[in-house]
C-alpha cells in the first residue's frame, strides 16, 4: 500500500515538475519577444525545477529498471558470477545514495543556518537543496527493493525498448541462445 503511494507521488512529482518547467519557459519566451521584457525568475525556477525532476527520475529509473547501468560486463558472465556482480552492484548503489541521502541532509542543514536565499526568486536555499537528500534517499530505497527482489526471487526489474510494460529478467536462471 505505502509503495503504491509512493509509486504514484513519485510519478506524479516528475510529471508536475517537467510540465511546470516546460509551461514557465514557454511563457518567458512569448513574454520576452512579444513585449520584449521577460519573467526575471523563469531561468531560476527552470533550472531548479529541473534538479528535482532530475533526482526523482533517477530514483524511478532505478524502480523500473531504465536507470542507467554498464550490463555488457554483466550479460556476459556465467550465472554464478553474474549474481555476485549484481549483488555488488546493487550494493554499491545503496552505499553510494545512501551516503549522499546523508551529507546532502547535512548540507541542508547547514545551509539553513546560513539563511542564503536564491537571488531571483528569494527563496530559502535550503528548501531548493532538499531535492540531494529526498530524491537519494528515495533512490536508495529503490535499490533496496531491487536488492529485496532479486534476493527474493532472482529477478530484476528491466525495459525493453519499444515494449509497453517493464518485465522482470530472471537473472540466475536465464538460458541464453549465442548464436
Amino acid at each position: 500500500m505505502i509503495n503504491r503511494i509512493l509509486d504514484r507521488l513519485e510519478e506524479i512529482l516528475i510529471t508536475s515538475f517537467i510540465a511546470v518547467a516546460t509551461l514557465i519557459t514557454f511563457a518567458a519566451v512569448v513574454m520576452r519577444y512579444s513585449t520584449g521584457s521577460g519573467i526575471s525568475w523563469a531561468q531560476e525556477l527552470t533550472i531548479y525545477l529541473f534538479i528535482w525532476m532530475a533526482k526523482f527520475g533517477a530514483a524511478y529509473g532505478v524502480r523500473t529498471g531504465i536507470h542507467i547501468g554498464v550490463d555488457f560486463v554483466v550479460n556476459a558472465a556465467r550465472p554464478s558470477i553474474k549474481r555476485f556482480l549484481i549483488i555488488t552492484a546493487m550494493s554499491l548503489g545503496v552505499i553510494f545514495t545512501g551516503v549522499i541521502a546523508f551529507f546532502g541532509a547535512r548540507w541542508v542543514i547547514f545551509i539553513y543556518s546560513t539563511g542564503q536565499i536564491s537571488p531571483d526568486l528569494e527563496w530559502p536555499m535550503w528548501v531548493i537543496y532538499l531535492a540531494i537528500p529526498f530524491g537519494s534517499g528515495l533512490m536508495c530505497y529503490r535499490f533496496i527493493q531491487a536488492m529485496l527482489l532479486f534476493f527474493r526471487s532472482g529477478h530484476i526489474h528491466t525495459h525493453t525498448y519499444g515494449e509497453e510494460e517493464d518485465r522482470e529478467i530472471d537473472v540466475v536462471h536465464e538460458q541464453e541462445v549465442r548464436s
